[in-house]
């Protein structure tokens, strides 16, 4: 006989002796040596019987499912596979799997006690609702405070196996480890909701029976690594929050299938571990472990690794044993010593396929994500094609931000496990971050077609709904949600989160309010109901929240950052609090406010330092007592209800019409409160120099002119010849100190004045945004700090503003065709004229190719022309590229406000403000004729153009540019009254265009037709005297008639 032949035979004959003696785990040990070998159907369903004396159920249903792949007509694996339902709890697919499998053996007819034992069962299961003769009684989900455990009580009557075609009662082991935990308040518990990377204890889930007397655990849920917001944040997205039950990042913790696993040849010449004790001794270890899982499922960590200490003082490689032990540690955070068990099961036999994947989920939730993937990826070669094991790395990857290996890993899940509602939903999210937001939606609704109350689906849903600016649809999502758990505090947070977005901060306080009293330690809801009570002039309830979230004891670095930022904007709001019944005018954040404090608020740093060195505002209490703070009354009157409806109707035309981009009625109503002040206070200069021009032109010979500049300096095409392509001579300084020669003398008004009231507009409206010029901050400005777009971060796409990419890509490409150099981090050059490098960049299709072109990170500046100085190209905006790691880059674009670069662009404010000047106030001063306003209509576009290529705030620049914009055309008679086109954002048309005529050839064709001459605004009441107060202003911004 050959040796493998008789190793063979000698296998069978130790299997039998391990089943006559009762001895399941070894048992199975040898099955999986012969399934290594061969695949045989009947060793299969052997070992799904070996599985079920241990009543490790769901590794039934799986040898069963790969048994019947094999054999659809394989009658054993039915009744196994219909038990095993049936032990679950899981009726109807136990009734389902019973009556395919009767209907094979009516049609066969070939083994009549099988066909006869399918007979009784169905029986029993139409007529009890149960396959087994006890039923499972649900209790409620409980969740201790960390590991986040959910127990489910449940009584369970002698359960049968078969054994050779009979049915026969449990074995004596099985038996006893019913009556220990029957001893255990006859409780049956299986570790599920939330994993050891995390715990959320309010996290509510959804029930599930669960297996009794099973010697597994699961490391499932919701990892320190997500992101709830949540995104995001960032994004403020849900990121990797899991409420799923039934294997959401890993399937059964089996110690008798690691058993199996961890033993090969080698070990078992050796006699490892069972092997040297006796029968008797072996059932007593088998119920040691189980007891040592079940206090594990219990929450009872510490006892259950007491229960393993006991086993390893034994045996101190019993592989079991430790990855019991290790488990128990993970729970508990002790994420160290779980490593230090799992490396020493794999030690013991590197082929311990379930210690290689425990070890990979600690990893993870110690954000080793190279280790982790490499475990888990070894774990796969015990397992090819495992579902579980690709879901579990696939949220691995998704969380590390590899979301084309997410989507790899999960995509290859769902075609093994088609129902598997987590991977599905992780696949949602992971294709989002792609900006496959199409496949994304689909993704998500599966998981909800397969279960419709599947929570975390439909909070992910919202989210992804949210961030591609669908409101109705997230809407429609958190009514299911609530329809499911109308305690489910997430959903109240996510619709605060939505009426804020929208400028319904009243609403989202209610909203967040219900949430909080279900979860009164959600930072994320805290911040947001602060941040809202601010915005309406609510301070003592803002004040609170924000002390509130200062005060929590928080898990994460995205939290702590929000923590940060409470501190910031409760001082912002004492501060409003101070100004409140003060003039409008008086609130000067960037004059009142220390720079230091205005740099550490918008790089959200540790708040320690601005504690130290910066003054504190007083508290709310010194507000009150000085009178600062009274409660101002908010008569509508008719006047205030038609300024408030110029300007709902004024502001809606900021709105861009892209992905990301919610409709925000409060920003409406700031946008055109602020065009019409801007129209008003430009008017008025307009109105004298209108008059200095009348003076200074009496008289004057038709030829008698002064030449207003030494050398022409601008292109003579941009205003036909007309007053507006007059530039300043203002070269030698930006200040407004010096005269010019010319008809009338300076603007009274600076273009930055006109600015900052738009500014002051935009950060009285939206407290939490950290707004301010960035020459206001000290140290900061002269290193460069300023604004930062992300196209794409690592694999993200960001919703946003990656539909310029195209665009900007290209812009790169030409201004490296142009250069033939880029700048490294330190700015120096990297030329590329040299070994075909210039013609391989030209032939880039991705980030990935130019980076690897260029060799290294780079940056290079878009061109910018002047129009003040002739030739002069100014530093416009910064595009970068920078790799992340091996998955992928960052493309942004950032643009550094060095003190040499506000130079350069007050010039070119300065000058195109005044070219504006001299376009509306000479002869045709007060026209309402379209043609006669051309030159003011491009000194407008002039100026927007620099505005948005000098991008000299903190953040938004964007909004606050279109709110100027709409309030010059308003001053200069025109009305715009149509849309920005679908697709189209106005600062990147700037920033991309090389000069103020490009800029306009890009936007005349939608902007000019939709400007009407108007001037019924001129009728409009007076903003600043309407609402005089700082009170008054925040009133106008959050009443509303309906």
């Amino acid at each position: 006989m050959a040796p493998a032949a008789a190793a063979a035979v000698a296998e069978r004959i130790e299997l039998a002796k391990l089943c006559s003696s009762k001895d399941w785990s070894k048992a199975i040990r040898v099955l999986d040596s012969l399934l290594s070998q061969s695949c045989g159907v009947q060793d299969l369903c052997n070992r799904a019987f070996c599985y079920s004396q241990l009543e490790l159920h769901k590794h039934v249903i799986k040898d069963c499912n790969k048994a019947l792949q094999l054999d659809p007509k394989l009658l054993q694996a039915y009744i196994l596979k219909g038990r095993a339902f049936s032990s679950l709890g899981r009726k109807e697919e136990a009734l389902s799997v019973l009556e395919q499998g009767y209907e094979h053996a009516v049609c066969q007819s070939a083994d009549l006690k099988q066909l006869l034992e399918l007979e009784d069962l169905l029986k029993i299961a139409k007529e009890n609702g149960s396959c087994q003769n006890g039923t499972m009684e649900s209790s409620e989900l409980s969740f201790p405070a960390r590991g986040s455990v959910v127990s489910r009580s449940s009584e369970i009557s002698d359960n049968h196996v078969k054994s050779n075609g009979k049915s026969q009662p449990s074995s004596k082991l099985s038996k006893q480890i019913e009556a220990h935990n029957k001893l255990q308040n006859g409780s049956s518990t299986d570790v599920r909701g939330e994993s050891v990377l995390d715990s959320q204890p309010n996290q509510k889930d959804e029930s599930h029976p669960t297996e009794t007397n099973v010697t597994h655990t699961k490391l499932m849920g919701k990892s320190i690594l997500d992101d709830s917001s949540e995104s995001g944040t960032g994004s403020s997205m849900v990121c990797g929050e899991s409420s799923d039950f039934p294997d959401i990042c890993s399937d059964s913790f089996s110690l008798s299938d690691i058993h199996n696993e961890l033993m090969d040849e080698a070990n078992r010449s050796k006699k490892f571990c069972v092997a040297r004790i006796s029968k008797s001794k072996s059932i007593n270890v088998d119920f040691r472990l189980s007891r040592g899982i079940a206090q594990v499922n219990d929450g009872k960590y510490a006892y259950a690794i007491s229960i393993f200490d006991k086993i390893l003082q034994e045996e101190p490689d019993y592989p079991e044993a430790l990855i019991g032990r290790g488990t128990a540690y993970a729970f508990q955070r002790e994420l160290h010593a779980a490593i230090a068990d799992f490396t020493k099961a794999i030690q013991s036999n590197p082929s311990a396929g379930e210690a290689w994947k425990r070890r990979g989920q600690a990893r993870a939730a110690l954000g080793e994500s190279a280790k982790a993937i490499a475990d888990l990826t070894k774990a796969m070669e015990f397992e090819p094609n495992s579902a579980d094991i690709l879901h579990e790395r696939g949220i691995v990857n998704y969380k590390f931000k590899d979301y084309k290996a997410a989507v790899e890993d999960l995509s290859a899940c769902v075609k093994v496990d088609v129902d598997n509602k987590s991977a599905y939903t992780y696949l949602g999210l992971a294709l989002s971050s792609l900006g496959e937001y199409r496949k994304a939606e689909e993704a998500h609704m599966k998981a909800i077609q397969i279960d419709k109350s599947f929570l975390e689906a439909w909070t992910h849903l919202t989210q992804f709904y949210q961030d591609v600016a669908n409101g109705e649809r997230a809407l429609q999502c958190i009514r299911e949600i609530l329809k499911i758990d109308g305690r489910f505090a997430k959903a109240y947070h996510l619709h605060g989160l939505l009426l804020h977005g929208t400028g319904e901060h009243r609403n989202a306080i209610k909203e967040l309010s219900i949430g909080l009293s279900i979860d009164s330690s959600s930072i994320e809801s805290l911040y947001l109901r602060a941040s809202c009570y601010h915005a309406i002039g609510e301070f003592k309830e803002a004040v609170k929240d924000y002390d509130a979230a200062l005060d929590l004891e928080l898990d994460s670095m995205e939290k702590f950052a929000l923590q940060c930022l409470a501190f910031y904007q409760k001082e912002i709001a004492l501060y409003t609090a101070s100004k409140f019944n003060t003039e409008f005018s008086w609130f000067d954040l960037d004059g009142d406010i220390d720079p230091l404090f205005k740099e550490y608020w918008c790089k959200r740093l540790h708040p320690k330092n601005v504690c130290e060195k910066v003054y504190r505002q007083p508290p709310l209490r010194d507000s009150l007592r000085k009178g600062k703070l009274k409660k101002q009354e908010f008569s509508l009157t008719k006047q205030k209800a038609a300024l408030l409806q110029a300007a709902d109707s004024i502001g809606k035309k900021i709105q861009y019409h892209c992905p990301g981009f919610l409709p925000n009625r409060r920003q409406y109503r700031m946008a055109g409160l602020a065009a019409i002040e801007i129209a008003q206070k430009v008017v008025k200069v307009w109105r004298s120099l209108q008059t200095e021009w009348k003076i200074s032109t009496k008289g004057a010979s038709k030829h008698g002119k002064k030449v207003r500049r030494k050398e022409k300096l601008n292109p003579p095409s941009f205003n036909r010849g007309g007053a507006g392509c007059s530039t300043s001579s203002f070269l030698e300084s930006s200040t407004y100190s010096a005269a010019e020669d010319k008809p009338y003398g300076r603007p009274s008004l600076p273009w930055h004045a006109i600015y900052s009231l738009a500014v002051k507009w935009r950060q009285i409206s939206e407290p939490c945004d950290p707004i301010v010029w960035v020459n206001k901050l000290s140290e900061e400005f002269n290193s460069g700090f300023g604004s930062h777009t992300p196209l794409i971060l690592g694999q993200a796409k960001v919703v946003r503003y990656f539909p310029n990419f195209p665009r900007t890509f290209n812009v790169t490409k030409a201004v490296i065709k142009e250069n033939k150099y880029v700048h490294n981090k330190k700015d120096h050059l990297i030329n590329l004229y040299e070994n075909g490098k210039l013609q391989e960049a030209m032939n880039a299709e991705s980030c990935s190719d130019l980076h690897r072109v260029v060799g290294e990170d780079f940056w290079l500046a878009t061109r910018c022309n002047s129009m003040t100085v002739e030739g002069k190209r100014l530093e416009g905006t910064r595009i970068s590229l920078e790799k992340t790691d091996q998955m992928g880059y960052d493309f942004a674009i950032k643009t550094p406000c060095t003190p040499s670069r506000w130079d350069d662009f007050e010039l070119e404010m300065t000058s195109a403000w005044e070219a504006l000047c001299e376009a509306y106030c000479g002869e045709n001063y007060g026209t309402t004729d379209f043609d006669l306003l051309e030159n003011a209509r491009e000194a407008i576009l002039r100026m927007t153009y620099y505005w948005y290529n000098f991008m000299p705030l903190s953040r938004g620049t964007a909004v606050i540019g279109l709110a100027v914009l709409l309030g010059l055309f308003l001053a200069a008679n025109m009305e715009f009254t149509g849309n920005i086109p679908e697709g189209v954002q106005v600062d990147w048309e700037a920033i991309l265009e090389p000069d103020p005529h490009s800029f306009i050839s890009s936007v005349k064709s939608w902007l000019y037709p939709s400007l009407k001459t108007n001037t019924s605004w001129k009728g409009y009441p007076d903003v600043a005297s309407t609402l005089e107060t700082t009170g008054l202003v925040v009133a106008a911004l959050s009443t509303y008639s309906d």
